[in-house]
């Protein structure tokens, strides 16, 4: 057996594709203390969420070794790493780095680059999710970013965290002016629906971005970052409100389960059940 420790596994994955450059200055950064492996979509699959690919097969590339391209969801590629092309589970995941920010609720509930991540922390992996802020011209600080991410995974590495805790990080444009721990802001969209028609007459639709506005307190990440900030936030995967399990709302409708599904009406449609098998 060789003296030398074994270096620490680190998945890498993101919504933009194996190909992004923020993934790939970030995987150039990482190996310098870590076996790290890239596997990431085959072509950008950004608001995918934590959709998962059920009704048709999906394929792997290998396209160098330890990069992987999947034509399938950010959800998909951690399944598909962990189960089939890693040597072992990893001890970190990183997702990123996405190009362009990810603030606020309702970003990362699209996002298939936070969605990555709390993946991974639904598989017990410590998981982060980086997004790069552009400046005025849409030009990101890829290596600066790099550095810093390189330093969280070093940490983490080290001191794990919380189980059902996924970190969202949004780093944004030099001049950086700090770190600030927020919580999630509000940015909200206002889609425009673009209507068009195929050369067949029928109509299709395009979804465009809309103008979303910034809302929160100061200390909201989508305002903290506007400011210089990289803002970094704590998710966590259970999503019940338990301050609301009491609300009075839900105390009627529990209290309606009598009147709704009586004994008389339950046996009634099971016996119709019944019937309509013979």
């Amino acid at each position: 057996m060789s003296g030398r420790a074994t270096k620490p596994l680190v998945l890498l994955t993101n919504d933009d594709g194996h190909f992004s450059p923020g993934i790939l200055t970030l995987a150039a950064r990482v190996r310098r203390f870590a076996d790290a492996w890239i596997v990431a979509p085959d072509r950008e699959r950004s608001a995918n969420s934590l959709s998962l690919t059920l009704r048709r097969p999906l394929r792997i590339q290998k396209v160098r070794p330890r990069v992987f391209a999947v034509d399938g969801t950010p959800a998909d590629c951690i399944y598909l790493a962990l189960k089939k092309l890693l040597p072992r589970k990893p001890d970190l995941i990183l997702s990123g780095m996405n190009l362009g920010c990810n603030l606020g609720q309702q970003d990362i509930s699209y996002s298939g680059t936070v969605a990555a991540a709390i993946q991974g922390t639904f598989l017990d992996i410590p998981s982060a999710a980086v997004s790069l802020i552009p400046d005025g011209k849409w030009n990101f600080d890829f290596v600066a970013a790099a550095r810093f991410v390189a330093e969280t995974a070093r940490l983490l590495l080290r001191q794990g965290l919380p189980a059902g805790v996924t970190l969202n990080i949004n780093i944004p444009p030099p001049p950086v002016k700090g770190i600030r721990v927020a919580k999630l802001g509000q940015k909200r969209y206002d889609p425009e629906i673009i209507e068009k028609k195929d050369p067949r007459g029928e109509r299709y639709y395009w979804i465009g971005p809309g103008n979303p506005q910034a809302s929160g307190d100061n200390d909201a990440d989508v305002l903290a970052a506007g400011r210089g900030f990289i803002t970094i936030t704590p998710l966590q995967t259970d999503l019940t409100d338990y301050r609301r399990m009491r609300l009075p709302v839900l105390g009627k409708l529990r209290a309606s389960f009598g009147s709704i599904f009586s004994s008389s009406g339950a046996v009634s449609s099971t016996r119709r059940r019944r019937a309509a098998s013979k």
